[in-house]
């Protein structure tokens, strides 16, 4: 796949996960309100977009074909800490959007916002650590 390709289907399956990122937060939201839904809505969001993205980054964007269960625990874990990186840029921006304006219109702009740049980052991330990385020999 040429690189402009693998950009624009990177781009919709960031769009994708955004989109179920935030209807889990909506699905939240309308069970749970003030400041205890807003943070259970945003950790809901982020387990469903990491366990969506971390299939569609490892099998279509990257390619991987990494399949033993240990290596795969592995490198999901690896996976997620990189979530430890850009995560809290997304959550700062969608936070900070939602403090000060208080409207779920304001913070999923917030959250696009915060997940374009997550999603920037996080690409650079992962070709680098995580599907580049030698599961079976680390050494290398």
């Amino acid at each position: 796949m040429k690189n402009k390709e693998l950009l624009i289907l990177y781009i919709v399956f960031a769009i994708i996960v955004t989109i179920t990122n935030l209807s889990s937060q909506r699905l939240v939201l309308s069970f749970l309100t003030g400041n205890v839904g807003y943070f259970a809505a945003l950790f809901t969001g982020t387990f469903i977009g990491v366990v969506l993205g971390y299939f569609l980054d490892k099998n279509w964007i990257f390619k991987d074909r990494v399949m033993s269960s240990k290596a795969v625990g592995k490198q999901f874990f690896l996976y997620t800490m990189t979530g430890a990186i850009h995560t809290p840029v997304f959550w700062l921006i969608e936070t900070v959007f939602w403090f000060i304006w208080k409207t779920d219109g304001m913070r999923e702009l917030g959250a696009i916002l915060g997940l374009l740049v997550a999603y920037t980052i996080k690409y650079f991330i992962l070709r680098r650590y995580v599907f580049n990385y030698d599961i079976q020999n680390p050494s290398s």
